[in-house]
């Protein structure tokens, strides 16, 4: 990316930001505004209400000013106007994902009060508020984060160090016609991202759809087929049986948590111990994220898992995540694990039927509250057996499919990645 040069520049007498254009000059943030680093309110969730005013969090600001559907709201007739949010503030976020900002537009997203982890930004006649917002989505605004907190490991960046930051700042009608460029270009990139996006879940979609296939209705599309009994299964291939888990599997067990205050357990940890956050779109599992040691193992503190043991998360927002491990390994609570009878069930064949299956664990499981598929649920779920010899085909076949669908993924990934690396250079570049 290459943007046009200005015909002159000068020293900003500051080293980190160099040279900047004839005509800008450097301010504190604080010195460009006619209100600085004001702090929301502090409101107890007992006080939250179905309808009133919309009381924003820093857990609602999503990327692309964007904000979440499902919101909290404080009571009308207790609203302090002084914390009510107008078109041009600047929220930033002080706590948790520092540095999250959002430019409050009350046309877009109505009238709201904002909480005490926000920091609010209003500034002057002189200057945009716009142009401030992407000055708190570039390089050198981030720069300045790290290099306030880099003694300390405490999770909170007050208003006054941000009211403290230096920004590069021009003229008025200057500061309106970058933010305006801005706007345009990073709406094409952002509208880019989000079809790249709605492409992967479409191929998602089809990879689900083609294994559910596979492991339900066979290979061979001219196959005869008879009713399996099941109302969520439907009809099946003659030859084919439907049996429970727990009948063509050797073993059916629920991991564990070992003491995390016995740091024999997990320093210097060789063994693998996954948790549903290891576990996303790979099939197999092959590194977790945190390990144990094996005096957890022989003290009888979590659940040992033989190679090719299929772990389903069993609760959560990830119900029904599935991979197979490669070696010894463990688990927490929150994961189910199936050791099938090698004689009845090619563990890979079981492996891609549950992840086909997916919808039908979380339709099933105990949704009271939240989604619950239990071990004594997961022994009782139907599982389709196909021949021994059908099923090796069968994943030799999803193997190849899945692969070509994974490799288009990944393309389409490293293309959101260099898009969304695109963006934070022509922001940082135009402020």
């Amino acid at each position: 990316m290459k943007l046009k040069s200005y015909p002159k520049y000068k020293d900003s007498s500051i080293q980190w930001i160099g040279k900047i254009p004839e005509g800008w000059e450097v301010r504190k943030i604080k010195q460009i505004c006619s209100k600085s680093a004001e702090y929301g309110l502090n409101e107890p969730s007992d006080n939250y209400v179905e309808e009133g005013v919309r009381f924003l969090r820093i857990t609602d600001i999503t990327e692309n000013e964007r904000l979440i559907k499902n919101g909290v709201y404080l009571p009308e007739n207790k609203t302090n106007k002084e914390y009510l949010l107008d078109t041009g503030d600047v929220l930033v976020a002080r706590s948790g994902s520092i540095g999250t900002s959002l430019y409050f537009d009350k046309r877009k997203y109505g009238e709201c009060l904002f909480a005490g982890y926000l920091v609010r930004f209003v500034v002057n006649k002189s200057n945009s508020g716009r142009f401030l917002y992407y000055f708190t989505n570039s390089g050198s605004f981030y720069a300045q984060i790290e290099l306030a907190t880099i003694q300390t490991t405490i999770g909170n960046f007050n208003g006054q160090k941000y009211a403290n930051m230096r920004i590069t700042i021009p003229s008025l009608p200057e500061q309106t016609a970058i933010a305006n460029f801005l706007d345009k270009r990073t709406t094409e990139i952002d509208a880019l991202i989000e079809k790249d996006k709605k492409l992967i879940a479409l191929l998602k979609e089809k990879r689900i759809a083609l294994i559910n296939h596979a492991v339900t209705k066979g290979l061979n599309s001219n196959a005869k087929l008879k009713d399996s009994g099941i109302e969520w299964i439907g009809e099946i291939p003659e030859g084919w049986e439907v049996k429970k888990l727990k009948f063509v599997s050797e073993k059916i067990t629920t991991g564990k948590t070992p003491p995390s205050e016995n740091y024999g357990y997990y320093d210097n940890g060789e063994i693998n111990w996954f948790t549903p956050g290891d576990m996303g779109d790979e099939f197999i599992l092959k590194k977790s994220t945190r390990k144990i040691t094996s005096l957890a193992l022989l003290e009888n503190k979590t659940t040992k898992y033989q190679p090719k043991t299929v772990l389903l998360v069993g609760i959560g927002a990830t119900l029904g995540k599935v991979g197979m491990i490669t070696d010894i390994g463990t688990s927490n609570q929150q994961i189910n694990a199936i050791q099938f009878d090698e004689l009845e069930i090619n563990p890979k064949y079981g492996l891609y039927y549950l992840y086909g299956y997916k919808n039908a664990i979380i339709s099933l499981s105990n949704t009271s509250t939240i989604g619950i598929f239990n071990q004594t649920q997961t022994a009782n779920f139907f599982i389709i057996i196909s021949p021994k010899e059908e099923q090796q085909k069968i994943v030799d076949h999803l193997d190849k499919a899945t692969a070509k669908i994974d490799k288009i993924i990944k393309h389409i990934e490293n293309k959101i990645k260099l898009l969304e690396e695109y963006k934070k250079s022509l922001i940082h570049h135009a402020v």
